[in-house]
């Protein structure tokens, strides 16, 4: 195995100890004389590999040094290491660019120009770098003849000093296998291991100059996901090793690991790896919008997506099947179903999710009696409305080919795919199992329970939305500090991928307000909040997570979340500050949508429109907290008014609240 010179932390590290190894890390931060640089188009970043014996790298940003020397290597079943022992190489330099057409995106376009390196080795392996004026990224690949075994991947994050990081600990009995739902945990790099032994990706480390930094990944192709582990000064790769043996839940026929091999991957010898990025943002506001993980991702496999259709959707789990004034016992049954694609239609919402319980657990080919599929199916489409229906991962890929065969003939629209649970690499290939068996049919996904996005939308854009994020789902069970988490993640988890946070709670409550009731959930913080929450998030594919009565009883809010798109064709963030707020601006064809929230701080925040087109008049539809929001957190006001792009706008937002703005031209 690797000797890694580091020595892996069991806890936080000595204080004498840190010391000293800041010293040595602040001396070493130097590029020898043997180092090859490559830098970012604009200059402003620079990787420093060192190609000794020891294969290192260092990044640098305005002439201060990020990441000191830091080991990279892979381990293969036959004992030879790539990294070590490094005699001869070729180095191959030049720039590139890419104009990325990017349909459920946040952005229609992304446009990047990068400067790359690639080391050949003489024993049949290669280094690619690049440098983005974004961040930096690098792979290995292999050209050996026959298959490859992988032991282990050493990939070391050594920062310069003892910087402040946003850790999401991995929680749960097995560490290296559960939902991807974490809150953060903010502390010093020396501290790591307050949570637990293992972080998930992506995680940020701010500078003491605030330069932002975000470890993430991209191209998880046939290749286990990459956790962090704590060693002196900074984190180290840690990776699952395939499964050995397995055990099915008796609760939803689920599979998990019981026992592991020694390996991490079976693979071919010809292959390229993962990339392991370092995203830097001189601010917080450039996160939310840096597109490392989706332009580094494996382009798209198919031409035609005219079939893929983004949008809302009437959602029943969390609500617990909510409906009041019906003359039946709502659940999982045909006639709640119907009401729920009544609601849709109402309001132009283009899908309802069928969730747990109207299939079999261990057979998604047997349909429950009391669901009457093609009656829906066929009633949703005289709604103009489609059916997403949910299934647990392991049972889908169980008769793969045949599902998305049937149930794409049958009407259904997608599926929302649960309880992976596991970034292994036989479970990153069963993810792209189903990912190509549904394009071919023509559904679309909703993946849950898994790992956090890799730039699979990009290679699949059908796959239109991700969990592994920390969602409303949680304040069905437990009270978080939801509304700190609701304006952390934009900044972290958001950058890598589209979120499934479900989102839409109306009833609403304060700090103190708040209760836990599984079969009547509420938010924390107001209703407002919610409604910017569809502008702040990226969320293609997007729920609506409360009862259609309860929508009913708030028709005007209704409307207005019913009338935000979810794509758009450009982002920006105004403002915005980790664990404080966050102000996002939206285009979609010449209208501006703006969202803000904040955590359990009331705050009134000054917006210049001076982005709008010079010389047009604006109509402004604005949904914000009311002065008594904070009091009553399902109290806000509608209000019209005329701007244009020399106006300011006063967003007012109560403790846990928000405020959205829909802007178009003034006829």
């Amino acid at each position: 195995m690797l000797n890694y010179n580091l020595v892996n932390m069991k806890g936080k590290i000595p204080y004498v100890n840190l010391i000293i190894f800041i010293i040595i890390f602040m001396s070493s931060c130097q590029k020898d004389n043997n180092s090859i640089t490559l830098c970012s188009p604009d200059k402003k970043i620079q990787m420093v590999l060192s190609v000794q014996d020891t294969l290192t790298y260092s990044v640098y940003y305005n002439g201060k040094c990020l990441v000191t020397p830091s080991k990279i290597a892979i381990v293969l079943g036959n004992g030879k290491t790539l990294g070590y022992g490094i005699k001869d190489y070729e180095v191959k330099r030049g720039t590139d660019f890419e104009d990325i057409d990017t349909p459920f995106y946040r952005q229609r376009h992304v446009s990047s120009k990068w400067n790359f390196m690639r080391i050949d080795f003489t024993d049949g392996w290669s280094l690619s770098v690049r440098a983005y004026d974004e961040g930096v990224a690098w792979r290995f690949e292999t050209a050996f003849e026959d298959s490859t075994v992988i032991k282990d991947e050493l990939a070391q994050f050594l920062f310069h000093g003892n910087p402040r990081a946003w850790v999401p600990y991995s929680k749960g009995k097995d560490l290296l296998a559960n939902a991807y739902q974490s809150e953060y945990t903010s502390e010093q790099v020396s501290d790591f291991g307050s949570g637990s032994s293992l972080a998930l990706l992506p995680l940020l480390v701010k500078m003491e100059d605030e330069t932002n930094i975000l470890i993430c990944e991209s191209d998880l192709r046939s290749y286990p996901g990459m956790f962090l582990e704590g060693i002196v000064g900074g984190y180290s790769a840690k990776f699952a090793h395939m499964p050995d043996s397995m055990y099915v839940t008796p609760t939803r026929s689920q599979i998990k690991v019981a026992t592991r091999k020694d390996v991490i991957a079976r693979t071919e010898g010809k292959r390229t790896y993962p990339w392991r990025i370092i995203a830097i943002a001189e601010n917080d506001i450039e996160l939310p919008i840096n597109n490392l993980v989706y332009q580094l991702a494996e382009p798209r496999r198919y031409s035609d997506i005219s079939w893929i259709k983004p949008g809302h959707a009437a959602w029943e789990w969390w609500n617990s099947y909510g409906l009041t004034d019906v003359n039946f016992k709502p659940g999982v049954n045909t006639a709640t179903y119907k009401e729920y694609i009544n609601f849709a239609s109402r309001f132009n919402i283009p899908y309802v999710v069928i969730d747990e319980g109207w299939s079999d657990k261990d057979d998604i080919m047997k349909i429950k009696d009391e669901v009457n599929l093609k009656e829906l199916i066929e009633y949703a489409s005289l709604k103009n409305v489609g059916l997403i229906i949910w299934a647990v991962a392991n049972v889908l890929d169980e008769k793969l080919e045949q599902v998305c065969k049937y149930y794409s003939e049958l009407g259904i629209k997608g599926f929302k795919v649960d309880f992976f649970d596991r970034d292994d690499q036989e479970c990153v290939d069963m993810v792209y199992r189903i990912a190509e068996s549904t394009g071919k049919h023509h559904l679309i996904l909703d993946l849950h329970g898994i790992y956090k996005p890799t730039g699979l939308n990009r290679t699949f854009p059908h796959i239109l939305n991700f969990e592994g994020v920390f969602g409303l789902e949680e304040l069905k069970w437990q009270n978080p500090n939801m509304p700190f988490y609701d304006v952390t993640f934009p900044f972290i988890r958001q950058v890598v991928g589209p979120v499934d946070y479900t989102q839409g709670a109306y009833i609403n409550a304060s700090k103190e307000g708040f209760r836990i009731d599984y079969h009547k959930p509420m938010s924390q913080g107001t209703r407002a909040h919610q409604v910017a929450s569809y502008i702040v998030y990226d969320s293609p594919l997007v729920m609506l997570c409360d009862s259609p009565s309860r929508y009913l009883s708030d028709i005007p809010c209704t409307e207005y979340i019913a009338s935000i798109p979810t794509v758009f064709d450009h982002t920006i963030i105004l403002y915005g500050k980790i664990g404080e707020y966050i102000v996002t601006a939206r285009e979609k064809e010449g209208v501006w949508y703006i969202g803000g929230i904040t955590n359990w701080d009331d705050r009134k925040i000054t917006i210049s429109l001076s982005f709008l087109q010079e010389g047009n008049k604006y109509l402004v539809s604005e949904l914000s907290d009311s002065d008594d929001s904070s009091n009553s957190p399902e109290k806000y006001t509608i209000k019209q008014y005329e701007v244009d792009n020399t106006s300011e706008v006063v967003l007012n937002m109560a403790m846990g609240g928000g405020s959205a703005l829909i802007i178009k031209k003034n006829k």
